[in-house]
């Protein structure tokens, strides 16, 4: 839509790069191109704004295939408008002077016509088409078929259009048709699914019965290897226990031929030690009696005051243990008197000790 702005009764038109404006004054073409901007008066200048850029036109149809069932069809059509003089003498393309908008509805028309053209060719189409044949290969023939068709319409190229692409993106049948349409499908697919759900099943169990073989293969090589071994452990058991026996009998052999040497030198010995007893005993008595008779000889000559004091020591080696003596003066009186009185007695009395 053309921008236009107001200026002490004037207006100021100001368009769009993709839009043709046509200004026409008193009849007579004053303004026309792409992009233009220009001052005129609005009760003199009668203005047309046609799109000269590309157009997409969305339509969606239903049709009726050859075995009587509905189908959508879900298309697209991009056109250009190439003459832009021509279609704005064919359709109202006329602005308002002060707003700058259509007066009419020029593309709704282009798009009725459009629309309404390629629906007759693909109705034609589709009529002649099986559904299940229309469902498989329809979007292509029905691309072909609507641009063909449009490309060969002449009124679009009296009013100036040119169809550059058509685009058919969708066949579709009624929801119950299609759920029935997809059920033979889906019994294939879950026959198949079947069908390999038992092949794996063969395939495991084939697999299980080699392994089971494999397993008593092993079990049975491993019972022979365990026979072997069992063979091969008592020989090694019989092996040993004859060596042991062996071992066993040159061991006795050797301890009998040992305690023999040994109790011969314990014999021996006992003997030696025997004797040496023998001898140091007689030695021994030798010597206590040298002792004694030395003992004897000693106190032969000794005098009777060596013999008291030899048997006070004597005594005084069996008298229990006496930790203090508590002498008082009297005992010490005495004891001193005694030991003055003692010398005095004569040498030769009978009474003294010997």
């Amino acid at each position: 839509m053309a921008d236009i702005t107001r200026r002490l009764g004037f207006r100021h038109l100001r368009a769009a790069p993709t839009s043709h404006i046509r200004y026409l004054r008193g009849g007579r073409t004053v303004h026309e191109g792409t992009g233009l901007a220009f001052w005129f008066r609005p009760r003199t200048a009668a203005i047309s704004e046609v799109p000269a850029d590309d157009r997409e036109l969305a339509m969606l149809f239903h049709a009726r295939t050859a075995d009587f069932q509905d189908l959508t069809v879900q298309a697209a059509v991009t056109y250009r408008i190439t003459e832009p003089a021509v279609t704005a003498a064919r359709l109202d393309f006329g602005i308002d002077p002060d707003t700058g908008a259509w007066r009419a509805e020029p593309l709704q028309q282009i798009g009725t016509l459009l629309t309404e053209t390629a629906q007759q060719h693909a109705l034609e189409l589709v009529a002649r088409t099986p559904l299940a044949a229309a469902l498989a290969d329809g979007i292509g023939a029905v691309r072909r078929r609507i641009a063909d068709g449009l490309a060969a319409e002449a009124r679009l190229a009296e009013i100036g259009l040119a169809v550059i692409a058509v685009r058919v993106t969708a066949l579709r049948p009624e929801a119950e048709m299609e759920r029935a349409l997809r059920t033979p499908a889906r019994e294939q697919v879950q026959q198949d699914a079947d069908r390999a759900t038992y092949e794996r099943r063969a395939v495991a169990v084939e697999r299980e019965r080699a392994i089971a073989e494999n397993e008593m293969a092993n079990q049975i090589e491993l019972a022979r290897r365990e026979e072997e071994l069992v063979a091969r452990q008592g020989a090694n058991a019989r092996g040993r226990a004859e060596q042991e026996a062996g071992a066993d009998a040159v061991r006795a052999e050797a301890e009998a031929v040992r305690r023999t040497r040994l109790a011969a030198a314990e014999a021996d010995a006992d003997r030696l030690l025997a004797a040496a007893r023998a001898e140091a005993e007689r030695a021994l008595g030798e010597a206590r009696a040298a002792a004694r008779q030395a003992w004897l000889e000693a106190h032969r000559e000794a005098g009777p005051e060596v013999l008291h004091a030899l048997a006070m020591i004597g005594l005084a080696e069996h008298l229990p243990r006496i930790d203090s003596i508590t002498l008082t003066p009297d005992v010490l009186t005495g004891l001193l008197a005694r030991l003055g009185a003692a010398p005095a007695a004569p040498a030769g009395e009978a009474g003294a000790p010997r």
